[in-house]
């Protein structure tokens, strides 16, 4: 069942202060390939090698992971799975390589820029009390969800079970475990360690707010509230509307929480939230240009 996440952002009002970054958008850059009229169901990432091309990858069968040029012309595919969903393209000593996790078929992928599998991290590789669970007969089946992964400059990778239970999988750079972190709606210390975590079933949307400002009191409570969710937000942080939540229509999470927590709250899609984190804290410090899709 979806959960709903209650999330603390580091540092709210450095949002409003971030960096404007400018775009402009040059519609149908990118062609598509021989004999599709679109490049197809694109959920999952894109990326750009250090030669500048442009790798998509496509959730539709045959479509694999497509490559684009400068110019947005199609030049290939590469022949990946059908359900890589989030990857990213590192460049080291030994090479420059595409590093995937794999959604339908839970496994985390390492790959040459010509698609030849190098490495792989198997659904066995991740811990059994993390990546297992028991189905209605007792038995033991897979309950990952990857979605998505890095590699830290050491070469340590990172794969997020960001459809799952949210827990983050650190392997080295030989795909060998090392450990786990993250997890559902927690509380850690200033090392990390969890010490207090919240998990509840998402509500109808007439039962959110008070879910809320429940959850943020039994957390302890704090100067600031954070809070992430999928859908259509306004900016004083009235959910317009969401995919996952039963009557979700014009619900006043940020007026009515402001009011009776008297703390600062904010409410930012999901989706925004995490590209706010990785920008500040994340892969993406101090960058500019990236964009998290």
């Amino acid at each position: 069942m979806p959960t709903l996440r209650l999330l603390a952002l580091l540092a709210v009002s450095s949002l409003v202060h971030a960096a404007e970054v400018k775009y402009q958008l040059v519609p149908d850059f990118l062609g598509t390939p021989p004999g599709r009229a679109q490049i197809g169901n694109s959920h999952g990432e894109i990326a750009v090698d250090s030669a500048g091309l442009i790798y998509v990858s496509v959730q539709d069968k045959d479509a694999g992971l497509q490559v684009y040029g400068k110019d947005g012309k199609y030049l290939k595919t590469l022949p990946l799975p059908m359900s890589l969903h989030g990857f990213v393209i590192r460049k080291s000593a030994e090479g420059e390589f595409i590093y995937a996790a794999v959604l339908g078929e839970q496994r985390f992928l390492k790959a040459k820029l010509d698609g030849t599998i190098v490495m792989e991290i198997k659904p066995d590789a991740f811990p059994a009390d993390k990546g297992k669970a028991k189905d209605k007969a007792g038995k033991s089946v897979n309950a990952l969800k990857l979605t998505n992964c890095d590699v830290a400059a050491n070469g340590d990778i990172y794969v997020v079970d960001g459809y799952g239970k949210s827990w983050i999988f650190v392997f080295d750079k030989d795909g060998k475990f090392k450990s786990v972190f993250g997890g559902p709606t927690q509380i850690v210390d200033e090392k990390g360690f969890v010490i207090s975590e919240l998990r509840y079933p998402t509500p109808h949307a007439s039962e959110l707010i008070a879910l809320l400002g429940n959850m943020f009191r039994e957390l302890g409570g704090g100067a600031a509230l954070g809070i992430g969710v999928p859908g259509l937000i306004t900016s004083d942080g009235t959910i317009n509307a969401s995919p996952n939540m039963r009557g979700a229509l014009d619900i006043p999470v940020g007026p009515s929480l402001r009011a009776s927590l008297g703390v600062p709250v904010h409410v930012e899609n999901d989706a925004t939230s995490a590209a706010f984190a990785e920008w500040k804290v994340g892969a993406a410090r101090d960058e500019i240009g990236r964009a998290h899709v």
